[in-house]
């Protein structure tokens, strides 16, 4: 009998590459047959509540069938979950927000149960639904990314920025472009009080960068902040610089901690044509800036972009203003936030 620890085994040559491999498609296998229970799982609720609505209306039966088909059904399956009164009032309601089979099929079968009770439990359009799920699906979405996406009102803010893509950008980059920005942008999770400085809110977004890039949305990656040019032997610092995965290009961000005005577009202009001067590749796009300042008067912003000769966008942020109660208790404290801060020094 062999005693040698498995450690200890000399291993073939391209056994780590075939490994390897084989890790991978284990968990592919795993994820299809988890997608699988999941698809059928929500094709028989939906199907459950379907045959409710239906015999319901025809036949008139009353609430109270949910009640014992919820007895009845639990007595018949005591190792499977779901068969509360309370779930298969969802799954009615489920059926009754989606009449459309197919979509059920082959949209929303990919999503999990309670991403569907999500959708039910937030919104109150199918419009609105159709949105969230459709995000959902492309962006992989956990249930609890969801409501908060739901709760800060992401559709209502997607491509609201004021800006000049359409003119400066071709199509189809200047539509991914500016559905790729939103106004206002919501920085609850700094815990930051309207008061704070620029710099001490760019602190905090470094220190808090996950929630950061999930709320810029899908596609930026973090390039730097303070980013350092140098033009001419005289040095500037750009407050935030990403790159965007789809968009193939540098974004530059500029915070300002008061009202917009003309001027700052300027400063922020510059740092394009260096950033496209010296960082940009000859693969890449044409660098895109973002302006993010407390307020702005709307139409000032648009004057200020109309002969502007490069990609820029303006939008507004919010830092502790109308925070949905349901986040609250997660949000790191301001007591948290100046330790933070205190410690990066």
């Amino acid at each position: 009998m062999n005693n040698t620890p498995v450690s200890l085994i000399s291993v073939p040559e391209g056994y780590a590459d075939w490994l390897m491999e084989l890790k991978s498609r284990i968990h592919s296998a795993q994820q299809r047959a988890t997608q699988a229970v999941n698809r059928e799982l929500v094709l028989l609720y939906w199907q459950i509540g379907r045959d409710i609505l239906a015999r319901q209306a025809e036949q008139g039966w009353g609430a109270k069938v949910i009640e014992r088909l919820a007895h009845d059904l639990r007595t018949a399956f005591p190792d499977m979950q779901g068969f509360s009164p309370r779930n298969l009032k969802y799954m009615r309601a489920f059926a009754e927000a989606w009449p459309d089979a197919q979509f059920v099929q082959e949209v929303l079968a990919q999503l999990p149960w309670y991403h569907q009770l999500a959708l039910l439990d937030k919104l109150d359009t199918p419009e609105s639904r159709r949105w969230y799920a459709a995000k959902a699906i492309e962006h992989n979405w956990s249930r609890n990314i969801l409501v908060m996406q739901i709760e800060t009102r992401l559709l209502e803010r997607q491509g609201k920025t004021v800006n000049n893509f359409e003119q400066r950008l071709p199509a189809p980059q200047s539509d991914l472009a500016r559905e790729s920005l939103k106004d206002p942008y919501r920085f609850d999770f700094l815990g930051l009080s309207d008061e704070a400085q620029e710099r001490e809110i760019e602190n905090a977004l470094v220190k808090h960068v996950t929630e950061f890039l999930l709320e810029l949305g899908a596609g930026f990656a973090f390039v730097g902040r303070q980013v350092l040019l140098d033009v001419g032997g005289d040095e500037f610092f750009i407050d935030l610089l990403f790159y965007h995965l789809k968009l193939r290009c540098y974004v530059v961000i500029e915070l300002k901690s008061g009202k917009f005005k003309p001027e700052h577009l300027g400063q922020l202009g510059f740092y394009l044509t260096a950033v496209d001067t010296q960082v940009k590749s000859e693969h890449d796009n044409p660098t895109i800036g973002l302006l993010l300042c407390k307020s702005k008067n709307k139409v000032v912003a648009e004057y200020a972009l109309r002969d502007n000769a490069q990609p820029l966008g303006i939008a507004e942020y919010k830092l502790l203003e109308s925070l949905p109660e349901s986040l609250q208790t997660s949000l790191p404290s301001i007591e948290q936030i100046e330790r933070e801060l205190e410690g990066g020094r």
